[in-house]
């Protein structure tokens, strides 16, 4: 009637292995929804000045990034050595800024869009030329809201 062993020493029962898998893809999962993915390479070098005075920007999926900077030394040879401006992936002229603000005002909700901000990522090297016209193009396009991104300043000058 009993299932008890004799001299009292029961074995130790099997580790289940059924949950594994259940736990693999939850994992799986997870990393693939907080991952986010470089929205595009830098082509130029961008060095940003520091600051002492600095805002984060929230919604950072209501921001255009436009870099503005020399290429670097892969890209040299194709584009030069004059600072150049890099919309999204590309390497683009100022006339390329309203085409690439309309694109990214189409992806983002209409009760939104007044939200959007344009970021400018300037390298310290850069004369304020190429930035008086990319700031001209952006006023004449309608994104009036401009943002300049530097780096905390370490110690005080």
């Amino acid at each position: 009637m009993s299932k008890f062993k004799p001299g009292g020493q029961k074995e130790d029962p099997e580790v289940s292995t059924a949950s594994l898998p259940d736990i693999i893809f939850m994992l799986l999962f997870f990393f693939m929804v907080v991952t986010v993915m470089r929205e595009s390479e830098l082509k130029i070098r961008v060095s940003t000045p520091q600051a002492t005075e600095l805002t984060k920007l929230q919604e950072k999926s209501l921001v255009n990034y436009i870099h503005i900077g020399r290429p670097t030394k892969n890209y040299q040879e194709q584009y030069g050595t004059s600072p150049k401006i890099q919309l999204g992936d590309k390497i683009s002229d100022i006339e390329d800024i309203p085409l690439f603000l309309e694109n990214h005002k189409t992806s983002v909700p209409e009760k939104l869009q007044f939200k959007i901000t344009t970021s400018l990522k300037v390298d310290s090297d850069v004369t304020m030329g190429i930035v008086t016209d990319v700031k001209e193009k952006l006023r004449k396009s309608g994104q009036l809201k401009v943002n300049y991104s530097a780096k905390k300043r370490t110690e005080d000058l």
